[in-house]
């Protein structure tokens, strides 16, 4: 009995660390003053922060994650798509930022584009690159370990409201849907960033701000549903825009999701900490949507640090749930 209690402990930390019980956050680079990479390993591991997303390889992050048991999921950056529809360019890729790591480091998914909308010089390179990079981690015997998808918006989507009538858009569908059958025939789920915060602010006349941060009844839709929250029926609009794909077992991961501290219209420091409470509480729960429940949300926090450096709009620079100092802006407790 003592052997098992001290292997136990010895566990501890790892089992802390899990991303199974725990929400991600987003590590965005795009500031000056921000903590170099070995800090924001640690900022997550005392954190109890279970799973990172990172928007383009970095050696010093993937040195400082190995042994961390922090589940990983890196970004292809849409300028380089292009280069991707190359094999021989998405296996150098795929030897270089994932295979030299592996070993110990936990990677997830490899987000292959980051919002790649229609008729864009990307949208045509997308599909292919997303096979390539497939094709390279099947070659590296690392299907069984990551998983390939891309993260769309939820723009892709119309007629959302009532969510049961979302449907992807007509420029939209023979986009994504040749990408959907992708995802499906290899057991990957898609990636959707989910922003309550700029769907209300897109309609904030008709969209109480409570039901944008959790805090409201809900609302009874025209179909009779009752959504709890905004993030739910935008999920859930995206579901069903997937059903009419022909893809209805198909998982989602919210790949972002946030709320600014300043910058816009209510983007208040108390607007964002009561936003990242609750929808950390709610994914976690095991409530899931009116479409899907009973299931935790895989969801990643956008994002880590206020970044100085974006833009254009002032209120990109304000999501961060730590200042760049690492003193964190709310109380969260992050799984």
């Amino acid at each position: 009995m003592a052997s098992i209690l001290l292997l136990l402990v010895l566990l501890m930390p790892a089992l802390e660390i899990t991303g199974a019980q725990s929400v991600g956050v987003c590590y965005g680079r795009n500031g000056d003053n921000l903590p170099a990479e070995g800090e924001v390993v640690d900022l997550y591991k005392s954190n109890g922060i279970g799973r990172m997303r990172m928007y383009e390889p970095n050696e010093a992050t993937f040195q400082a994650l190995r042994g961390s048991n922090i589940e990983l999921t890196v970004t292809i950056l849409n300028n380089e798509l292009s280069a991707l529809n190359d094999a021989a360019a998405a296996t150098a890729w795929v030897q270089k930022n994932v295979q030299p790591f592996s070993a110990d480091v936990r990677f997830k998914y490899i987000a292959v584009g980051n919002e790649v909308h229609p008729g864009t010089a990307e949208a045509g390179f997308l599909l292919p690159a997303i096979q390539n990079i497939h094709s390279a981690i099947v070659a590296a015997n690392l299907q069984g370990q990551i998983k390939v998808s891309t993260a769309i918006d939820t723009t892709l989507v119309t007629n959302p409201y009532p969510p049961s009538d979302g449907i992807y858009t007509e420029a939209a569908n023979p986009f994504i849907t040749p990408i959907i059958n992708f995802l499906v025939s290899n057991g990957a789920p898609l990636l959707v960033n989910v922003y309550p915060y700029f769907s209300y602010n897109d309609d904030p006349n008709n969209i109480d701000l409570g039901y944008a941060l959790f805090t409201s009844q809900g609302v009874v839709v025209p179909d009779g549903t009752r959504y709890p929250s905004l993030f739910d029926a935008l999920l859930d609009a995206q579901y069903s825009a997937l059903e009419k794909a022909g893809a209805p077992n198909i998982e989602i991961v919210v790949s972002e999701s946030g709320w600014p501290s300043e910058g816009g219209n209510q983007a208040t420091a108390q607007n964002a900490a009561t936003f990242y409470q609750n929808l950390i509480s709610h994914v976690t729960s095991n409530t899931g949507t009116p479409k899907r429940p009973g299931r935790a949300i895989e969801t990643y926090l956008f994002a880590l640090f206020d970044e100085n450096l974006k833009g254009p709009e002032p209120v990109e620079k304000h999501f961060g749930v730590f200042s760049p100092n690492k003193q964190p802006k709310y109380q969260l407790t992050f799984g």
